[in-house]
């Protein structure tokens, strides 16, 4: 591809990502789904225009991590380890329902072999913190304590979810599974998350001398992108998915993190933060919004053959198994039946994620045609879902703030 063909079809990416996202919006729906919507439309699926193709998923990839650095900066740690419980509580039963449901299901009721069924099942556990955290901003509901629970059990669902398809790989390619393998991954992404934020944060008066010294214009952006993507690449080293580096970049420069005997850091870090959001906002607005519409355009529906029988029968049971098994887990959110409900659909979508467990089923010769076409649709369904869901459970769903926070 031409660099005139590439800035043509990015050109048709953003502004077909804007108009849907208004459209959707005017509809007084989350603008996330128009932008999915969008990808879809001018992705392979019909117009065939944009393909998801590596130059387009490295912007994607720039979207997620610059989404996640935002859910970071507008994340309370204190509040968030005060629903760390519940949050573990969701995520374990969002992680062993669909698992066990969706194994059971693939194994006896449509009779595949053990592997495809283990790969199935493994599909089925992840969950899209992009396509949730996005839907929860668009609808304001971000810093509600639903979502805080949401946010702490999608991020343990995406670091056992690593853990699951590293095992599931080395199994279907090399036969076997190494357990050890997998304690050392999951014991590196742990120490990172907590360590990184801790880290990253002694840069805060760095940061903030700098940017007052600085002769040049771009200094916070530049300086903040270079750190998202220093904690990307380490994140990545240690075994754990690029966006947790981001969010651990976001969560380190919040206004509510505090260190230990760190005064002089946090007195930097108040005065910072709005700085931060300023300075990100528009590279924010501007790259996001790719990562959705690469999101519908690697949804490819010509994959699949709407007129056989049994691609409808497959698909309506591992859909109601993906949507049913997560919702499962809003039992242990508490607080009320919406909450229980909000916090269930709100770990139904399974967008990005779902699609890089299908893509490497497929790549390792797991899933046929047939499967590997079912597998895309459950996940467009569970990524359109959801949005539509929240948008009506979580109407009366009230922000829990200090009101100090919203002082700052």
């Amino acid at each position: 591809m031409d660099v005139s063909t590439f800035f043509i079809k990015l050109l048709i990416l953003l502004v077909t990502a804007k108009i849907f996202a208004e459209l959707f919006a005017y509809l007084k729906m989350p603008s996330v789904i128009g932008e999915v919507c969008a990808g879809i439309i001018i992705g392979p699926s019909l117009l065939g225009i944009v393909s998801p193709d590596a130059t387009f998923h490295l912007l994607a990839e720039i979207g997620i991590l610059l989404l996640l650095f935002e859910v970071g900066l507008d994340t309370d740690v204190g509040q968030l380890i005060k629903v760390g419980v519940r949050s573990s509580l969701v995520a374990v039963i969002g992680i062993a329902a669909p698992a066990l449901l969706g194994f059971w299901a693939a194994y006896y009721l449509l009779n595949l072999s053990a592997l495809v069924s283990l790969f199935i099942g493994g599909t089925l556990v992840a969950t899209s913190i992009g396509i949730t955290v996005r839907v929860l901003v668009d609808l304001k509901k971000h810093r509600t304590r639903v979502a805080k629970v949401v946010l702490g059990a999608a991020v343990i669902d995406d670091v056992v979810g690593v853990v699951m398809l590293a095992l599931l790989y080395d199994f279907a390619v090399r036969g076997e599974v190494s357990i050890m393998n997998a304690i050392k991954i999951l014991a590196f992404i742990s120490a990172f998350l907590l360590i990184a934020p801790v880290v990253a944060k002694l840069f805060v008066p760095f940061i903030a001398k700098a940017a007052a010294n600085a002769k040049t214009k771009g200094m916070i952006p530049t300086i903040i992108i270079s750190l998202i993507l220093l904690l990307a690449v380490v994140s990545h080293a240690v075994g754990a998915p690029e966006i947790l580096g981001s969010f651990a970049a976001g969560i380190a420069l919040a206004r509510r993190f505090f260190l230990p005997l760190g005064a002089t850091i946090d007195h930097y870090s108040k005065a910072l933060a709005g700085k931060i959001e300023e300075s990100m906002k528009p590279i924010i607005e501007l790259f996001v919004p790719i990562f959705f519409v690469i999101v519908g355009a690697s949804i490819n529906l010509r994959v699949i053959d709407f007129s056989s029988p049994a691609f409808w029968s497959m698909t309506a049971l591992l859909t109601a198994v993906a949507v049913v098994s997560k919702m499962f887990s809003g039992i242990a959110a508490g607080s009320g039946k919406m909450a229980m409900l909000s916090t269930g659909i709100a770990m139904v979508p399974r967008g990005e994620v779902g699609l890089i467990f299908a893509e490497l089923g497929k790549k390792a010769n797991v899933f046929d045609d047939m499967i590997y076409a079912v597998i895309v649709f459950v996940v467009a369904i569970t990524t359109v879902f959801a949005p539509l869901m929240l948008k009506y459970v979580m109407r009366d769903e009230k922000d829990e703030i200090e009101p100090d926070r919203q002082a700052v």
